[in-house]
């Protein structure tokens, strides 16, 4: 079991619980990040290297290495007791950290050697013998192994040094603890990694609080209140709970969520704020004035909740300067602030702050067993741990993180006499300290095995509150040596991920979860992080612009940095590079270059993702020490150089979403150490490159790219490549299956069932296009049961097969898939029963043309068919199937309307299903799905199902769930469109049920008059989409169920002729879309009193004019963020309210062959981040645009006459990105000339491109 604890940053004191407590600095510590045993094996490892023995017997220096290997052993023994008096004993410290810098010397000559070595060997063709003799033939080879030699010797007389050093420091050999049974037992222990919920013994202070911001009738508009408490007390999770909460969601529409932390900066707190409420972070460019409009308009006249999290402030000049930007929301708005100071609260708030208090006794207690005997309960019915237990409860002063932390600890120790050890020896002496807190947590550090405490530290490199992806952090491990082998049978990244584990279960990580996209994440707390600052002291360092320095400490070996700030540091030394912040670089200056790859020889890990890189200079091939490179998110990157493939001892490329990269390195099978190429993403690759079969190692291969009709010859690497890459795991994405030849023989040959640790695999066909535009149907003869999977995969997609019409009887072995989806086009006329399918989740068909039927067998409704019945299937999406009419194949369609044959239908439901999306499928038999809670999405199919779901006995149960409850009941989204035989009693009928329901759609509905009836009972509604109503009158339509309308759309609805006034009642719409209106001729006067649109799109409105008419200044108007007009015909000029619109982002003008004029100064928009035209034929020569960032014009020859003044000054402008497109006629398959860039003074990327 696990929680969300109550605990936030704290460097305070805690041996009492007084009301004022003094800070506490640990920037001083005399804490060490060093950890040697991993160097020391790394060592060790490479000494014992076959082929770094053979070139030390050939260079004469297999002596000095056989002494290397004797001191370093010897050395490793005493190690443990050296790091236990070293935080006490200043001539102990200063040993470890020489023989710090003398083993990292030692490591990096080795793995010269040992690449060297490597390199000798790939290029003799694995003869080492033969490669030996060439490798003296040449004298600059002898050359180099007598400096090599000299090297060796150079290292062991220093070590040899060190060694003595160690007599005279009194330095006893010890062994580091073993791990015991009850250790490896605990830590197999599976788990969720994802904490409960759960908070212990705060209820009465979120009762405080609740009451406060719900009940308290203050004067002000903007009520502040902080939450005072030492570091450690959950300070942050208690604001974090009332953030959540339901009845605060309800009362505050409006909520945001800033982290304030060390620094206090009024223009970062602003610009956070924003972003906070707009999901985008403002332009890093803009000035403070535009910020404070942006924030003004976000936030006035709106009734709001701020937290502002961590504040540690003091001076009253900066918070008065941000609190009158705050000032204008609606009465009753609200901001909680957390922090350690009573100073603080004084200075931000009138009223008293809410102090939190430590934890009771038994609530500490309550807390304290349920993680240190979270595995061993047994051990709960031994009065003697129990009473150990409860004495080290209460000397943690009822702090929760001083709890979680020393339980977590404990829990990993076996016996009671080591417990009672712990409490009298080493707990009682932090009582006897001043700094308790961190004093405290370091005892967990201490507790640490020895391969863990690197990883931990390590972390140092982070900021405060970031997001760690735990599979980068595995991969950052690995590349630095923490990470040991101690059998070549398991995979590093098990044994990396494995080291997580056990920091996680030690209580060192947080709020760790899955990501959709990025996998596993996780977040370090405050304090955690100021205890890794303080064990990483100089070795690792974080530098941005906030910064109290801007110099690298010379003994810093791990860096993260602002790479604006990479030319002023000097990095002789270091082993990690990683970029800080998301700021973007205006592409990497060549002394940027210069500097890593001259000064930062040592490097291990290198991170250069979203630099916006064009090009990757040939000699980063000196950084032959380079384990990790990532290249990612640098969209104009479009080849990397082949010198990389000299960096054998690479672990991990990473070049994803490189969007316009063409081809990967030739004679890539010189990674002979790549285990990860991340490539997805990467939709312009055109083949793989020839040799990649070779890197046996491979885990990861995001995605591998058939050549196109050989066009590629023996450079591209053919299918049956993938046949040795049986280590690959994650997903592997192999397109253009369409192209292989042979391909009976080719599938076989890349052995897809022996991948075993796979969990997803995505098949993609294209066509091979012939010459007359149609694409050649010859999947015939590649049949997919060549392509077997291995029984472990979680998730197969297939697109686009077009083969015969069998589907292969491996997919009836596939019993562990979570997630299938099948796109077409295709000629399955059915597919194989996935309905047993225990661990099915989701299901997607689309596009199947000639699918008729989902199961062979007809409906049956008996209790043991529907417990077996997509046992586990929680989404399911049918479209484009335009033949399916029933589920079952033997499933009678009875055209008879009898009500009681439409019930009798089918018995048969879907057990747990959540979401269903069927879209022009006619469907008229199928199972019912009263259980949809999520999304219900019907166009174009016949609405028996849906009557026979509704019309179940009113009260159901499912083999699911033993509860009855209403179909649709908790239903969050409906969406019905062109349903056959839906009618107005009908639809009434559904959407009586449906009391939860928060977005509507209803479309072509011809008999629909008027929604005033059927939003009587959906008054949480906030999305609504009406489309295809003809006769609908939205003039008259009761506005009072819509007040909390988010976005509305409306789709070819011909009674508009104007928007509505009864929108200014709207006050929280965001979103306006407005579609094929043809009767629409004034936004007015609805549009002008929605001041909280933040989008507005109108499309295809034949005409519409935007006039002058009625139009004040926009001064109110700071929400709206993105704008598009599209196929208006009669718009001759923009609205001039646009240029009062200055928080706009995005605009977008599209078809518009009238747009003669714009506003007289759009350079007034300075927030504008993008501008897309596209065939705006009359575009003005004098139109004032090159201020934006990103512009694309689009459009056809003749629009480019006599407009060359104007597109030569928009390229020398200094827009960061400007693509200029031409059209002309677009054939059947247009091809694309060479593409033509650009770069004005900042420019990232100018583009034109040109057409057929």
């Amino acid at each position: 079991m696990y929680y969300i604890y109550l605990w936030t940053p704290a460097l305070h004191l805690f041996k009492s619980l007084p009301n004022t407590l003094p800070l506490v600095s640990v920037r001083s510590s005399n804490f060490i990040f060093f950890n040697a045993e991993s160097i020391i094996y790394d060592i060790i490892t490479k000494l014992s290297s076959p082929l770094v023995q053979q070139l030390g017997l050939w260079w004469n220096f297999k002596d000095d290495l056989e002494d290397l290997e004797s001191i370093v052993s010897a050395i490793k023994t005493v190690l443990l007791d050296a790091e236990e008096r070293s935080t006490s004993n200043i001539p102990v410290k200063h040993f470890l950290e020489k023989l710090k810098d003398a083993l990292y010397d030692a490591d990096d000559l080795l793995d010269d050697i040992h690449t060297e070595a490597l390199r000798k060997d790939l290029l003799s063709g694995n003869k080492l013998t033969k490669e030996v003799r060439v490798f003296f033939s040449s004298s600059n080879q002898v050359t180099y192994g007598l400096k090599m030699g000299s090297k060796i010797k150079a290292i062991k007389a220093s070590l040899s040094t060190i060694q003595n050093q160690t007599k005279l420091l009194k330095l006893v050999p010890r062994e580091y603890p073993m791990e015991t049974p009850f250790m490896a037992k605990r830590r197999q222990q599976t788990h969720s990694f994802v904490p409960k919920d759960k908070i212990i013994g705060r209820d009465d202070d979120k009762a405080a609080l609740l009451k406060l911001l719900l009940e308290f009738d203050s004067e002000e508009n903007v009520h502040i209140t902080p939450i005072v408490g030492f570091g450690g007390l959950g300070k942050t999770a208690l604001a974090q709970l009332i953030y959540n909460d339901e009845m605060v969601k309800n009362q505050f529409k409006l909520r945001m969520w800033v982290c304030v932390s060390d620094v206090f900066d009024v223009k970062t707190i602003v610009a956070n704020i924003i972003k906070s409420v707009t999901n985008h972070a403002p332009d890093q460019n803009l000035e403070m004035d535009q910020l404070q409009k942006q924030l003004r308009g976000e936030i006035n006249r709106r009734k709001y909740l701020l937290v502002l999290d961590d504040i540690w402030n003091e001076d009253r000049e900066r918070w008065v300067s941000l609190k009158n930007l705050l000032i204008g929301g609606d009465k009753g708005s609200r901001i909680i602030i957390t922090t350690r100071s009573h100073k603080v609260a004084k200075l931000t708030s009138k009223c008293q702050p809410h102090v939190l208090k430590g934890l009771s006794e038994d609530d500490s207690w309550s807390l304290f067993k349920d993680i240190a005997f979270e595995q061993r309960s047994a051990d709960l019915t031994n009065s003697g741990f129990v009473e150990i237990g409860k004495q080290i409860s209460e000397m943690c002063r009822g702090v929760p993180l001083v709890i979680k932390t020393i339980a977590g600890t404990l829990s990993f120790i076996e016996t009671q006499n080591e417990w009672l050890s712990f409490k009298d020896n080493e707990l009682a002496r932090i009582s006897q300290k001043d700094d308790e807190i961190l004093s405290t947590l370091k005892l967990s550090y201490d507790h640490l095995p020895s391969h863990l405490k690197n990883c931990f530290a390590y972390c140092r490199l982070y900021p405060k509150d970031h997001k760690i992806v735990v599979k980068t952090l595995v991969q950052f491990w690995i590349a630095q040596g923490f990470v040991n082998q101690s059998t070549s049978s398991q995979p590093l990244e098990d044994i990396g991920f494995g080291y997580f584990k056990g920091l996680v279960e030690r209580n060192i990580f947080q709020e760790v979860e899955e990501d959709e996209f990025r996998g596993m994440v996780c977040k370090m707390h405050d304090f955690m992080h100021d205890l890794a600052e303080s064990v990483a002291g100089r070795e690792g360092s974080l530098l941005n612009s906030n910064s109290s320095t801007s110099e690298l400490d010379e003994n810093c070996r791990h860096l993260s940095v602002d790479f604006s700030l990479i030319p002023l540091q000097k990095g002789k030394k270091l082993r990690t590079l990683l970029k800080f912040s998301n700021k973007k670089v205006v592409n990497m200056s060549d002394a940027s270059w210069n500097w890593i790859v001259s000064d930062c020889r040592c490097l291990r890990v290198l991170e250069l993702y979203d630099l916006n890189l064009f090009s990757v200079p040939g000699f980063i091939k000196k950084l032959k020490h380079l384990r990790y490179l990532d290249l990612s998110w640098n969209p104009h990157l479009f080849f990397i150089p082949k010198s990389i493939c000299k960096m054998q001892n690479l672990q991990v490329l990473k070049v994803e979403f490189c969007y316009m990269l063409e081809r990967l390195p030739k004679k890539i099978e010189k990674l002979v150490n790549l285990t990860h190429l991340s490539c997805a993403g990467c939709w312009g690759l055109t083949h793989m490159p020839s040799g990649i079969g070779k890197l046996t190692l491979l885990q990861t291969l995001s995605m591998f790219v058939v050549d196109k009709d050989g066009a590629h010859g023996a450079a591209a690497a053919d299918l049956s490549e993938l046949g040795g890459l049986n280590s690959l795991r994650g997903e592997l994405i192999i397109k253009n299956l369409g192209f292989v030849t042979n391909a009976g023989d080719k599938f076989k040959a890349a052995k897809l069932k022996e991948k075993q640790h796979l969990q997803s695999l995505v098949l993609e066909w294209r066509g091979v296009i012939s010459d007359d535009g149609k694409e050649d149907h010859d999947d015939e003869e590649k049949s997919l049961k060549d392509l077997e999977p291995h029984p472990n995969l979680k998730k197969l997609h297939l697109r686009g097969w077009r083969g015969n019409a069998k589907f292969p009887s491996w997919f009836s072995l596939l019993t562990n898939l979570v997630d299938i989806r099948i796109k077409g086009p295709s000629k399955f006329k059915h597919i194989p029963s996935f309905a047993r399918l225990p661990h099915l989740q989701r299901l997607k068909i689309s596009r199947l043309t000639e699918l008729e039927y989902m199961e062979d067998n007809g409906p049956s409704g008996g209790q043991a068919d529907s417990e077996s019945f997509f046992p586990s299937l929680k989404l399911l999406h049918l479209k484009e199937c335009p033949n399916m009419k029933s589920w079952w194949r033997n499933s009678p369609i009875d055209d008879d309307k009898d009500d009681d044959k439409d019930r009798t239908s089918s018995t048969m439901a879907f057990p747990c299903l959540s979401s269903l999306c069927i879209k022009n499928c006619p469907l008229s038999s199928m199972p019912l799905y009263p259980t949809v809670d999520d999304e219900l999405i019907l166009v174009n199919t016949s609405s028996r199902p849906l009557k026979c779901t509704i019309r179940m006995s009113s009260t159901v149960t499912t083999p699911s769930s033993s509860n009855f409850f209403v179909p649709f009941s908790k239903l969050k989204s409906f969406e019905a469109e062109n349903i056959e035989e839906l009618d107005h009693d009908m639809l009434e009928e559904c959407l009586e049920n449906m009391t939860s329901l928060k977005r509507w759609g209803i479309g072509s509905c011809s008999w629909l008059k008027s929604l005033s009836g059927l939003l009587q009972q959906m008054n949480g509604l906030t999305s609504l989409k009406i489309k295809d109503c003809k006769e609908l009158d939205i003039e008259g339509m009761q506005w009072e169920p819509l007040k909390n309308l988010s976005g509305l759309e409306i789709d070819n609805i011909p009674q508009l002729v104007s928007l509505p006034l009864w929108l200014q009642h709207l006050d929280q719409l965001k979103t306006l879309e407005i579609q094929n209106c043809n009767g629409l001729r004034s936004l007015f006067p609805g549009f002008q009193h929605l001041t909280s649109l933040e989008k507005l799109r109108i499309i295809d409105c034949k005409e519409l004019e935007f006039s002058a008419d009625g139009i004040q200044k926009f001064e109110d108007y700071t929400s709206l963020r993105h704008i598009c007009l599209e196929s208006i015909p009669k718009c001759q000029h923009l609205p001039e309210w646009l240029q009062y619109v200055t928080n706009l982002k995005e605009l977008h003008l599209k078809f518009l062959p009238g747009l003669t004029s714009f506003p007289d100064d759009l350079r007034c928009l300075t927030s504008l981040e993008q501008l897309h035209m596209i065939h705006i034929s009359k575009l003005p020569n004098s139109l004032q645009i090159t201020h934006i960032p990103r512009i694309w014009v689009d459009c056809v020859q003749h629009e480019l006459n006599g407009r060359h003044t104007f597109f030569k000054r928009l390229i020398h402008s200094s827009a960061e990105d400007i693509k200029i497109s031409e059209r002309g006629v677009i054939r059947a398959r247009p091809s694309s000339r060479p593409c033509l860039m650009y770069r004005g003074r900042r420019a990232k990327g100018a583009y034109m491109h040109f057409h057929d």
